[in-house]
């Protein structure tokens, strides 16, 4: 059991580290990045070849206090329908960039609120995706649902154009701390949401709910995960809230004097862990849970679970293509993001180009480490052999990589005989430990806080 004094010791209370949803970290990115080099990147993409697409809609009917995501408010549907056409126009311009025979493996449309669309524009994006770019055997396609901007419409158009899973954001159903942070969401809002996708065949469905939000305890929490295990989800994300005013202006409206501290937030993490575990569900690397039956769940068992800007997933495309106003692509040698404005992203495309505005070309030692924090994450574990043929790198070098984890994190890291691994005690500090393989300078503005 680790106590509270040893993960004091070691810092996590105190510390404000990446969440490695990629590497390098998108504070890292270049500006000297742009189109001709987002052009190279999908030239290099294979034919006949699997990717994921990512479209994000950046628009909500109001905006939520806590929420550190690009957004902006509207009180009308005219922006929308406007950004949607652009949108199109920039899944034209990879289409006519990518190879022939590409096909999806996962779709999913992200905000944002996606279901702002109505249900004619929620067909019409469908249509030119589909035109642009075919559903491999067994994709997945997923839609980010608010349940108070849904309705019979919307759900049959979702149901017509293939949605086989919906991801639900829930945070907390205590109404007073919904009025703290902003957002509010009753439970029978939520189930009649749930209920609708699952009278329509939508039978999978994601949930994300946060830990650490202001004047949230224990008990409170406790309600909140009861409530959630009611809704029968496949999968849950359970998310440290990340209070980053500096970044998301809207924040500065959350009172700091509510925050529950770092010792706080652990137990409130482990107060809902306990409570997935009893309910059958799986630990899915740091802060993820799924019933056994689940893919992320088998992914997770036979070490093919990934991690990305969605954060843990089971596809195991190379490529994730990421379209509208902030996105972010990955590809095999590196990251591509469009410009974060909208007015930036719609001048752009409008012109006939892609909005690139930052990334980073990764080097061979980029891949390298990379590719162990994303074990480390997915797996608390790295394999040197297995790690040098996923990579191309020597086993030598895997070795010399990860050789000092246990001398600098004993009793959290062990050696094994082919590698390290993270022990059961150490698992809080995973996103610490993963810091130890960065070779970026990592400063703690701009990030959150380890737990």
């Amino acid at each position: 059991m680790t106590t509270p004094t040893q993960l004091k010791r070691l810092g996590l209370f105190d510390a404000k580290v990446p969440r490695y949803t990629s590497y390098p970290t998108a504070n890292h990115f270049s500006s000297e990045f742009g189109p001709s080099e987002m052009d190279g990147f999908l030239d290099s993409v294979a034919p006949n070849s699997e990717i994921s697409l990512y479209l994000h809609i950046p628009f909500c009917r109001r905006l939520c206090w806590f929420c550190a995501c690009r957004t902006q408010g509207t009180a009308t549907g005219e922006p929308v329908a406007g950004y949607v056409e652009t949108l199109k126009a920039e899944i034209e311009l990879a289409r006519e960039r990518l190879p022939e025979g590409v096909r999806l493996s996962r779709l999913h449309w992200g905000g944002g609120t996606p279901t702002l669309m109505n249900a004619e524009t929620i067909r019409g994006l469908a249509a030119v995706i589909s035109d642009a770019f075919p559903f491999a055997d067994g994709a997945e396609f997923s839609v980010e649902i608010d349940p108070n901007e849904i309705d019979d419409a919307r759900l049959d158009a979702l149901a017509d154009i293939g949605l086989n899973r919906a991801s639900i954001g829930i945070q907390d159903f205590d109404p007073e701390i919904q009025k703290i942070i902003g957002r509010l969401q009753s439970f029978d809002t939520t189930k009649a949401a749930v209920d609708g996708l699952r009278d329509r065949g939508i039978e999978s469905l994601n949930v994300d709910i946060l830990y650490g939000l202001p004047a949230q305890t224990r008990i409170g929490i406790a309600d909140s995960v009861q409530r959630v295990l009611s809704l029968s989800p496949d999968r849950v994300a359970l998310y440290g809230y990340a209070h980053v005013p500096w970044m998301a202006r809207r924040q500065a409206l959350i009172p700091t004097d509510l925050l529950p501290r770092p010792e706080e937030r652990l137990a409130l993490f482990e107060t809902a862990q306990r409570l997935f575990r009893w309910d059958g569900y799986m630990d899915i690397g740091i802060d993820h849970f799924a019933r056994e039956e689940d893919g992320l769940a088998l992914a997770a068992k036979e070490g093919r679970l990934r991690r990305n800007f969605q954060g843990y997933t089971d596809d195991q495309a190379e490529v994730l293509l990421g379209l509208g106003a902030s996105s972010i692509s990955k590809f095999p040698d590196g990251y591509a993001q469009n410009a974060p404005a909208t007015s930036a992203w719609v001048k752009a495309i409008e012109a006939g180009g892609f909005a690139t505005m930052r990334g980073v070309r990764m080097t061979d030692d980029d891949k390298l480490r990379a590719a162990a924090i994303e074990r480390l994450m997915c797996d608390f574990r790295v394999s040197a052999p297995a790690l040098a043929k996923a990579t191309g790198h020597s086993e030598k070098a895997v070795r010399k990589l990860i050789e000092g984890l246990p001398e600098q994190f004993p009793d959290f890291v062990k050696p094994t005989a082919d590698g390290v691994e993270i022990t059961l005690a150490g698992r809080p500090l995973t996103r610490l430990i993963a810091r130890a393989l960065d070779a970026w300078e990592v400063k703690s503005e701009g990030h959150s806080l380890a737990i």
